[in-house]
């Protein structure tokens, strides 16, 4: 056993006793805390956003859909899960994410980055032991062909 899965089983230990909801339950005398997907999902998409060098989070169809939801007014922009899925169990939870680079990072260097931001955050706040992080790049964005640009400069012909 690595010495962060001997630390996180210490920290789960510590929180309190696991319920057998398959939920990431903790259970103490005093009552039960429930962890849903849904919030796993929300801090390893937030983490994976923090490390530098990831661009965006998504494969091409979901980033498309999210480009279309930040144009509807009143809308919050981009999901932050768009691009996370998570599996919880009772103690235990494994994360997929897929990501957007920048041209020019190394691949690896970030990747072990995001993994190790996601982890860190996941068991920080949850107390859950995150068994697996699988990262697949789906793109690399260029500089100078940003999809983002701004046109409200102005019209392009009068």
């Amino acid at each position: 056993m690595s010495t962060s899965s001997t630390e996180s089983t210490q920290r789960a230990g510590t929180a309190g006793n696991r319920s057998g909801d398959g939920r990431g339950g903790l259970v103490t005398e005093h009552g039960r805390t429930t962890i849903s997907d849904a919030v796993v999902q929300k801090i390893a998409g937030i983490a994976a956003r923090e490390v530098d060098g990831v661009h965006n989070l998504g494969g091409g169809g979901s980033r498309a859909v999210g480009a279309v939801r930040e144009r509807i007014p009143g809308s919050r922009g981009p999901s932050i899960t768009q691009g996370v899925s998570v599996e919880v169990g009772e103690s235990q939870a494994a994360v997929d994410v897929v990501i957007v680079c920048e041209y020019g990072v190394s691949i690896k260097d970030l990747a072990d980055g995001v993994r190790r931001n996601i982890i860190k955050s996941i068991e920080g706040m949850t107390g859950l032991e995150v068994v697996e992080v699988n990262i697949a790049v789906d793109d690399v964005h260029l500089p100078d062909s940003d999809e983002d640009e701004d046109t409200s400069t102005g019209p392009r012909v009068q």
